[in-house]
C-alpha cells in the first residue's frame, strides 16, 4: 500500500538534502554552517534540477508498477494512522522550508528582509509535535483494515483516563501552560496504552504456561521482537518529550557579583567564592569558583571557565553543569569586570533535560531489540523452507 507516496517521499528527502546544502554553500541564506561564500553552490544546483528531472521521469515511467495493490478500507484503521503520520510530518517539513526560505523571498521580491525567528517555528511545529504524539497512541489499539467506534472506545477508556488525570494532579500542582499539559496528558496517554499491550500479552503467557510475569513479559518480546521492540521505541519517543517539554519552563538571569555576593535564580542560590585566572601551554584561563545552595541546602561547588587559545587568539567558554534528573543548572562565566574582582555570570536552570538522554538509550535499546529475529518469524522461515504454501497461513496467525 500507498508505494507511490513512498517513493515520492524518499525522493523529496534526498533532494531536500542537496537543496539544503546548496543553500548554506552557495551563501543564498546566512548560517552558522555556511563558513564561506563559494562556488559550489552552481554545482548543486545543477545537480539539483537534472536529479529531479531524472526521478519524475523514471516515475512517470513506472505508474504501472507503483499502483497500490489495495486501498483505505476505513479512516478509523491503523494504515490511515501511517498516512495521517506521514502528512504531518510532511507539514512539519513544509514549516521548516518556508521558515528558512521566507527571507530569501521576502528580499527578493519587496527588496525587504523580514527574519523568522523561533516563535514561528514553536506556534507551527509543537501542534504537529503532539499530534504526531497522539498517533504515538493511538496506533498500537487501533486495528487494521478497520475498527469500529465501540472498540475505540474500549480500547482507549484507560489511557484517556490516565492522561486526564496526569493533567488534572499538574493543575492543581499549578501548572498553567497549555502545550505543556497537552504533551504531559498525551505522555501518559501512549505509556498507558504500550503498558497495557505488553500487559496483555504477558498475561496471556502467563495464564497458559505459568512463572512470573516478568518472565512472560520476556517470552512474549522474544517472541515478536519486531513489534514489541518498536513499542519500547515509542516509550523512548515519550521519554524524549517529556525532555523536551521541559523546556518550557527553562529559566535564566544574567548578573554582576562580586567575591562573597550571591545571586538567585528558581530555588537556587549562587555565592561567588572567588575568580583566579592562569596561563597554561596552550590558553589563558580565568576561573570563578562558586558555592551553590538548593532551597537552603547545599548542592555543591561549580566552577565555570573561560578560555583564550594563544595560537588563534580564539575565546572560548567552560560552561559548568549540575546535572540531576529534574532540572539542569548551567553557569556561564561571561567575563569580568573591576580588574577581574567581579564576574559577570549568566545562569540558567533546564527542567528535564536529562530525560532526553534517557529517551535516546530507550530507543537505542528497543532498536536492537527489533533487529533480534523473533521466535514467531523464525519459526515462519523454518516452515518456508518445508511447506512453502502454508507461510501466509503462518503470518495472519501472527498478526
Amino acid at each position: 500500500m500507498m508505494k507511490m507516496w513512498n517513493v515520492i517521499l524518499v525522493s523529496c528527502t534526498f533532494f531536500l538534502c542537496i537543496f539544503g546544502t546548496m543553500l548554506t554553500r552557495s551563501g543564498i541564506v546566512q548560517s552558522v554552517h555556511a563558513f564561506a561564500r563559494s562556488e559550489l553552490g552552481g554545482y548543486f544546483a545543477w545537480f539539483l534540477g537534472c536529479g529531479i528531472a531524472a526521478t519524475v521521469l523514471l516515475i512517470l515511467s513506472r505508474l504501472d508498477h507503483l499502483k497500490s495493490d489495495t486501498t483505505l478500507e476505513s479512516v478509523l484503521s491503523r494504515e490511515s494512522s501511517f498516512l495521517f503520520n506521514n502528512l504531518l510530518l510532511f507539514a512539519s517539513c513544509f514549516s521548516v522550508l518556508w521558515g528558512t526560505l521566507f527571507p530569501v523571498l521576502s528580499e527578493a521580491f519587496t527588496d525587504e528582509k523580514i527574519s523568522v525567528d523561533k516563535p514561528f517555528f514553536d506556534a507551527v511545529n509543537i501542534p504537529i509535535g503532539l499530534a504526531l504524539l497522539l498517533l504515538t497512541g493511538v496506533g498500537p489499539l487501533i486495528a487494521w483494515r478497520r475498527s469500529s467506534f465501540e472498540s475505540l472506545k474500549r480500547a482507549f477508556r484507560w489511557p484517556a483516563l490516565a492522561g486526564c488525570g496526569v493533567a488534572f494532579g499538574l493543575i492543581v500542582a499549578g501548572m498553567r501552560h497549555p502545550y505543556a499539559l497537552m504533551s504531559f496528558l498525551l505522555c501518559a496517554f501512549v505509556t498507558t496504552t504500550i503498558m497495557m499491550e505488553f500487559f496483555r500479552g504477558a498475561t496471556a503467557i502467563r495464564a497458559r504456561d505459568g512463572g512470573s510475569l516478568p518472565m512472560a513479559l520476556l517470552e512474549l518480546t522474544w517472541r515478536n521482537t519486531r513489534r514489541y521492540g518498536g513499542y519500547l521505541v515509542h516509550v523512548g519517543v515519550v521519554v524524549m518529550v517529556i525532555g523536551f517539554t521541559g523546556s518550557a519552563f527553562n529559566q535564566d538571569v544574567a548578573a554582576e557579583i562580586a567575591p562573597g555576593e550571591s545571586m538567585r535564580l528558581g530555588r537556587y542560590a549562587l555565592t561567588l567564592r572567588n575568580v583566579e585566572e592562569g596561563q597554561s601551554d596552550s590558553f589563558w584561563w580565568q576561573k570563578s569558583s562558586l558555592s551553590v545552595t538548593k532551597a537552603g541546602g547545599d548542592a555543591g561547588t561549580l566552577q565555570p571557565e573561560r578560555r583564550l587559545y594563544l595560537a588563534d587568539n580564539q575565546p572560548s567558554t567552560e560552561v559548568a553543569i549540575r546535572r540531576r534528573l529534574d532540572e539542569d543548572l548551567y553557569v556561564s562565566f561571561t567575563g569580568a569586570s573591576d580588574n577581574g574582582q567581579k564576574a559577570v555570570l549568566h545562569v540558567y536552570i533546564f527542567p528535564l533535560v536529562t530525560w532526553i538522554w534517557i529517551g535516546y538509550f530507550v530507543v537505542l535499546a528497543g532498536t536492537l531489540i527489533c533487529l533480534i529475529p523473533g521466535r514467531v518469524r523464525r519459526s515462519i522461515s523454518n516452515v518456508s523452507k518445508v511447506v512453502p504454501n502454508r507461510v501466509s497461513q503462518v503470518e495472519q496467525v501472527e498478526c
